[in-house]
């Protein structure tokens, strides 16, 4: 018998905490599929209905109940559509699991609990969920699915077991967050689950972000000989058919479209470019105000804001003092016209020269420091947060993984913000994306990006008087964060043991600032906050070894 059911891939985009939303999203969603796509099934990510991660909302009796409400309405409200759905399913704290159900006309066929739970990097879902043991098979069209929850893929047994129990194609439900390089790891992965039990994959990944993190989407589907006979483009909600047939020899040919995949870079700016989105949009902020410096990192927060939000939703301030060379009040004012963002300048040198009289008789006999560069600093942090308090526009801080690993920032200056879209992308790493936006069209300054960095609270000052040149810093950054190599081990790969001492006391001195600055968008998979967790007050020193 020929048997034919069109597969849709609901790769969409959800808020955390909003059931009534995200019910509503399914709805709109499965309806469309089945009326202008003439899909028979429609495959959501995991926890669609609570967004991921819910993190401690899981904890709460009165949210799961939404989300028990939540799929009564979907049972009530859906009609001539299968659909698969993540949520949590279970009492709070007891037996709570994550969960899949099989919806179709009024009625859950089938529930499937996720049988591994990851709990390392970003995840921490033994928090919150039980084991399942189960496989979760079921009929649609006269084929059989079997489903599996995100971290299943990653390891065989959840895969043999459904096709012990019949199923003929694998749906995998994701949220499945993006760093670089994970798109290779997953379809390496799924390839080798497909290998083990001769079953077709389907990989549905949610898309969006959410707070530090981001979903890249990019869902997939692997045929039973390991060909990609489907793939759903990054960082776009939409819904993907793919047409799934049994042919006379009783083989099940699955067909879709595979959308190109993108260079490294474009994976890169467009994860920031949607992870600011959605925090703008999800926190219903109107807007954004960024102090713009004429540097590299403000002009990369800048085209990365007006990417996201658009020219009218961004304000752009300059704020010189009598360090501020005009080659930075000139480039700085060139690309708010390039990009026709509203721009302001404000002094600071009344402002700073009155903190320091204010301090004058508290200063005396000592000389000038850090301290009358920190006052700049802070000085353009409350400007800025005073015309966020105003105009409800919020703050972005520009600082960049390099500085924030060595604390070349100011606490309550310029990491003054409520997010901060460069902290976990390296210094040199800015440089490489300012030219990928600049070959899409030219909109930062060619100087900008040419001349060397400074922070301009001194007189003739430059980046490279207090650090070692970015491209060597972030090399050895890399080494001492992501990698967790200690100094004898960087020694011994060559590096000057002087300067890797220096770097890693920044590094390790450096943890309060970390944990008191914004949230920004995790691209790595050491990222500062929910991957790097070190504390602040600690004993750990390249010094402190057992004799």
């Amino acid at each position: 018998m020929i048997s034919h059911c069109c597969l849709v891939l609901g790769q969409i985009n959800t808020i955390v905490g909003d059931v009534l939303g995200n019910v509503k999203k399914v709805i709109d969603a499965a309806e469309h599929a089945r009326d202008e796509l003439n899909a028979d099934l429609v495959v959501f990510p995991e926890l669609t209905l609570t967004g991921y991660p819910p993190e401690d909302l899981l904890h709460r009796p009165d949210f799961i109940k939404r989300v028990e409400l939540g799929l009564e309405k979907l049972k009530k409200d859906l009609y001539g559509i299968t659909i698969v759905i993540g949520h949590p399913s279970g009492q709070v704290r007891e037996d709570l699991y994550n969960a899949a159900s099989v919806i179709v006309d009024g009625q859950c066929l089938i529930t499937y609990f996720k049988q591994y739970l990851p709990n390392y990097s970003v995840f921490d879902e033994e928090r919150y969920f039980v084991k399942g043991n189960s496989p979760g098979i079921f009929e649609c069209k006269g084929i059989k699915f079997g489903i599996t929850v995100c971290e299943d893929i990653w390891f065989k047994d959840p895969t043999n077991q459904a096709a012990d129990h019949g199923a003929e194609v694998l749906l995998n439900l994701n949220a499945s967050p993006y760093r670089q390089g994970k798109c290779q790891l997953r379809e390496v992965e799924v390839r080798r689950r497909v290998a083990e039990s001769g079953l077709p994959i389907v990989y549905v990944n949610q898309v969006g972000g959410q707070d530090e993190l981001v979903f890249d989407g990019g869902s997939f589907v692997i045929s039973a000989n390991g060909q990609k006979v489907a793939r759903a483009p990054a960082w776009r909600e939409g819904l993907f058919p793919v047409n799934i047939t049994r042919e006379q020899d009783g083989q099940l040919n699955l067909v879709g479209e595979v959308v190109a995949k993108e260079s490294d870079l474009e994976m890169i700016y467009r994860g920031l470019v949607v992870g600011l989105r959605d925090y703008i949009e999800k926190n219903d902020f109107p807007s954004v105000v960024i102090g713009l410096s004429g540097g590299i990192d403000s002009a990369m927060t800048l085209a990365l804001a007006v990417d996201a939000l658009g020219s009218d939703r961004v304000k752009t301030v300059m704020m010189p003092s009598k360090y501020t060379s005009q080659m930075s009040l000139d480039d700085a004012a060139e690309m708010a016209s390039l990009l026709n963002v509203t721009h302001s300048i404000i002094p600071i040198d009344p402002i700073t020269d009155q903190f320091n009289t204010s301090l004058l008789d508290h200063f005396y006999g000592l000389p000038a420091d850090i301290t009358e560069e920190n006052i700049q600093a802070r000085s353009r942090g409350v400007l800025l947060m005073a015309l966020s308090n105003k105009t409800g526009a919020m703050v972005l801080s520009t600082g960049n993984k390099s500085e924030m690993a060595v604390g070349y920032s100011t606490l309550y200056g310029d990491m003054a913000g409520g997010f901060s879209p460069l902290k976990d992308v390296y210094k040199s790493l800015v440089y490489r994306l300012a030219d990928y936006r600049n070959n899409l069209a030219e909109i930062i300054p060619t100087r900008i990006i040419t001349r060397p960095p400074s922070a301009e609270l001194a007189d003739e000052q430059l980046d490279q008087d207090s650090l070692p040149a970015y491209e060597i810093l972030d090399v050895l950054l890399e080494q001492y964060i992501a990698n967790d190599l200690c100094y004898e081990e960087m020694v011994s790969i060559g590096n000057d043991p002087e300067l890797i001492a220096q770097v890693i006391r920044l590094v390790d001195r450096n943890e309060y600032k970390r944990r008191q600055a914004p949230p920004g968008i995790r691209i790595t998979d050491r990222a500062f906050g929910r991957d790097r967790r070190y504390p602040i007050t600690s004993g750990y020193t390249i010094n402190s070894k057992m004799e």
